[in-house]
């Protein structure tokens, strides 16, 4: 099956063409400054040059014809006809506790998305103008949505529930909710077959490290705990978003400083985390210079990251009752030898054992700890569009299965 898989924000969209049999990406591509003057759309085929596309994309309808139009251009597509993709996969933030799974998109999953909206306002809005702009050019064409939170819905409620009364649970769904959730599925699936062993055996935890970051304990394939919560602030401290603190330092600054909801919102969000300390970067790249260069504030900045990620190690290894494997992906978590190398350093106590020379000369999927090493460290990148497309190909088959049989009997 050929899948188109859509990762629609509010001013861009990233696309992938997977052929799912081979499980490779015929074509790559972003579109940015939607509604802005100059937008631009960058194509990659596989094994064909990348091009560069600017034009007056207004809206993600015109958005999505671009891309369509161009994955059956004859000099850079992929396809010839529309009726070439079989299907399209939506990556959908939040999906609250109505979805613990990938599933078809209908009018009922379409209101039940916008109910959702004010979990995600930043969101979900963008994903739902993707769906539709989809339907407007793909009218024939099933749909799936992949949520970020469903792998995490399960969770217990001893680690989704906060200490506040539980009256405002119930009214307002106010929880742990945790995202990033189809990398940390992708990881965990991947280690437990690098392994050779079933994932029902294993006890995981996932580092998602990127501009946002988070962790996840997984338990035999299942979720049990999560750093980010309801919403993506909580947990490890990020490029720009402030991670875990005490909520009454937000309160004294509001007063302090006379910031109005808006304002405190966007100092957590967007001025926080690695830019907020070192006053340098939100970049782990330039962090890591600036720390080479004796820059003291960029110093701080890396040591309560890394830091945070290895408190989290040791809690989760008590939650899961032991470990077996921990696991980097993401952007720093594939690159950064220095962060992997202080998050692991004298962690032996728990098992953790890295090798310096493997950590160094990371390629692909590796295994980065020492033979004696009783967990297993590893670098695996993620590969969030391909669990989309996988999902959304067997949604569509089981779909097409129960036709089937229906027109049959």
């Amino acid at each position: 099956m050929k899948v188109l898989v859509l990762n629609c924000g509010s001013s861009s969209i990233k696309y992938q063409f997977i052929d799912t049999a081979n499980r490779i990406a015929l074509a790559k591509g972003m579109v940015e400054r939607i509604g802005m003057t100059s937008a631009v759309l960058t194509h990659q085929p596989l094994n064909k040059e990348k091009i560069r596309i600017v034009g007056e994309i207004l809206d993600h309808s015109i958005a999505i014809e671009y891309v369509i139009a161009v994955l059956l251009s004859p000099n850079h597509g992929v396809i010839k006809d529309k009726k070439e993709i079989d299907a399209v996969g939506h990556r959908v933030v939040h999906g609250g506790e109505t979805f613990s799974g990938s599933v078809l998109i209908t009018d009922q999953v379409m209101n039940a998305l916008k109910e959702n909206i004010e979990l995600a306002p930043l969101h979900n809005p963008p994903n739902i103008k993707g769906i539709q702009a989809t339907k407007d050019h793909l009218p024939t064409t099933p749909q799936c949505g992949i949520f970020d939170t469903a792998f995490h819905v399960k969770m217990p409620p001893r680690a989704y529930l906060y200490g506040i009364p539980y009256e405002l649970y119930k009214k307002y769904k106010i929880r742990r909710y945790g995202f990033h959730g189809t990398s940390h599925r992708y990881v965990s699936e991947r280690a437990a077959q690098i392994l050779g062993k079933p994932i029902e055996q294993l006890k995981i935890i996932t580092a998602h490290l990127g501009n946002g970051c988070s962790m996840a304990a997984v338990d035999c394939g299942r979720s049990v705990d999560t750093t980010m919560g309801f919403t993506p602030l909580e947990g490890l401290i990020m490029g720009t978003r402030s991670g875990d603190m005490d909520p009454s330092v937000i309160l004294y600054i509001m007063a302090k400083e006379g910031l109005s909801l808006s304002e405190a919102n966007t100092l957590l969000n967007k001025h926080s985390g690695l830019i907020g300390i070192s006053g340098e970067s939100s970049d782990m790249r330039e962090i890591e210079e600036a720390v080479g260069e004796g820059n003291k504030k960029a110093k701080y900045a890396f040591d309560v990251f890394t830091y945070r990620i290895k408190k989290y190690v040791g809690a989760y290894t008590a939650a899961l009752g032991g470990l077996d494997a921990l696991i980097f992906t993401g952007g720093i978590g594939e690159n950064s030898i220095m962060v992997r190398n202080d998050v692991c350093a004298n962690m032996e106590f728990l098992g953790i054992k890295i090798n310096d020379e493997l950590n160094k000369n990371v390629k692909g999927e590796c295994v980065i700890s020492t033979d004696d090493s009783k967990v297993t460290v590893m670098r695996i990148p993620t590969n969030e569009e391909l669990v989309i497309a996988l999902d959304t190909e067997q949604i569509v088959s089981e779909q097409l299965s129960i036709k089937h049989a229906a027109s049959v009997n």
